[in-house]
């Protein structure tokens, strides 16, 4: 299924979706690409903030936006591993079913299936800029990536990746 589908259907069915991304079996690969995906929608998104801040700052554009590159495509993935082992061992107390790749991948879905409200929020700050609507569109797109995380998560420690709920 097309991750742009599977996207929108994470907002009427997320666990159903988790659950076909696990059932798809445990694949590395695929799960650094929906991070690196989320990871670099995250950085787009920040161009029309930074290119008003460059604007109203007189600050060089690329070095704004070279210093979010290094902080989103670079370090935001070892930090959301890191994340995402942490959730794991906080669940182990409670003898999760799934492992350490259901953990990561929860993660690593949610922070792509809420990207239309990052991009939202990165637009709301280019063009509005700081106040009480990108305050109010940030704790949305915030919102809105806690609640998948915690289903996605749910769903992900009922049961190992590959076999049926």
């Amino acid at each position: 299924m097309p991750v742009t589908r599977d996207i929108v259907q994470s907002y009427t069915r997320p666990r159903k979706v988790m659950r076909r991304l696990l059932d798809a079996g445990q694949r590395e690969d695929r799960a650094i690409a929906i991070l690196f995906a989320g990871c670099l929608i995250l950085f787009i998104s920040r161009w029309p903030a930074r290119a008003r801040e460059a604007h109203l700052t007189e600050t060089p554009l690329v070095e704004l936006i070279s210093n979010d590159l290094f902080a989103l495509l670079f370090l935001l993935p070892l930090v959301m591993y890191g994340l995402g082992a942490l959730t794991h061992i906080l669940a182990l107390p409670f003898k999760p079913k799934g492992g350490w790749y259901n953990a990561r991948l929860a993660l690593f879905w949610s922070l792509l299936a809420s990207s239309p409200f990052i991009v939202l929020s990165g637009l709301v700050a280019g063009f509005i800029g700081d106040g009480i609507q990108n305050t109010v569109v940030g704790a949305i797109w915030f919102g809105v990536f806690i609640v998948m995380w915690s289903l996605n998560f749910r769903e992900a420690e009922r049961a190992p990746a590959g076999q049926a709920a």
